[in-house]
């Protein structure tokens, strides 16, 4: 792929591998969340167990940032690459998201002081939330995978009303229809 390395992050290759639904997830729909505070980019810590209404919460691996390099064998982890994209698909139905009643969270496992560079670089208009402790993850036995000795996120998008979850998308693909899949799903159903 040529252009700036960071036009390299917004774009998906064409020959990703797509992950296939190894039932990691089968177990979310219903859940309540656990009572757990997460540190937020440009605020407090945020414990969506305690939010009423519509929340999304699309957690991901990591984003890239322009001048790293990727981790080992990236665009061959299924489900691994996208990060950005299906980031900048959120910021992009962000007022249709807010209209439909939903507020938006990114999760990872990277610290904050790395999210932060991401949400001013995409201009997110929604925080991150991380969980680089893994607490939230384990909590709710969210599936994982591990690469150049980091343990991070196999992506998965909750919908949550009152702080459980009511739909659960997995996996996820290809990453940047996310968002329009998950504003497809609140016009089709009364949450």
């Amino acid at each position: 792929m040529s252009g700036p390395p960071s036009e390299k992050l917004e774009r998906l290759p064409e020959s990703l591998v797509a992950p296939l639904d190894d039932g990691a997830c089968e177990h979310l729909p219903g859940l309540r969340l656990p009572a757990l505070s997460l540190p937020a980019t440009g605020g407090p810590p945020v414990d969506l167990s305690t939010l009423s209404g519509l929340t999304v919460l699309y957690a991901y691996p990591r984003t890239g940032q322009p001048d790293q390099p990727l981790p080992t064998d990236w665009d061959i982890i299924p489900g691994a690459r996208g990060c950005t994209p299906q980031s900048c698909a959120f910021r992009d139905h962000h007022a249709e998201l807010a209209a439909a009643g939903a507020r938006v969270f990114g999760l990872s496992t990277q610290d904050t002081a790395y999210q932060s560079e991401a949400v001013g670089r995409l201009h997110l208009p929604f925080p991150l939330l991380s969980d680089a402790e893994l607490s939230f993850a384990h909590a709710l036995n969210l599936p994982t995978f591990e690469v150049d000795g980091l343990t991070l996120l196999r992506r998965v998008t909750l919908i949550i009303r009152d702080g459980v979850i009511r739909k659960v998308f997995y996996p996820v693909f290809p990453p940047d229809q996310n968002a329009a899949q998950v504003l497809a799903w609140l016009a089709a159903t009364s949450v």
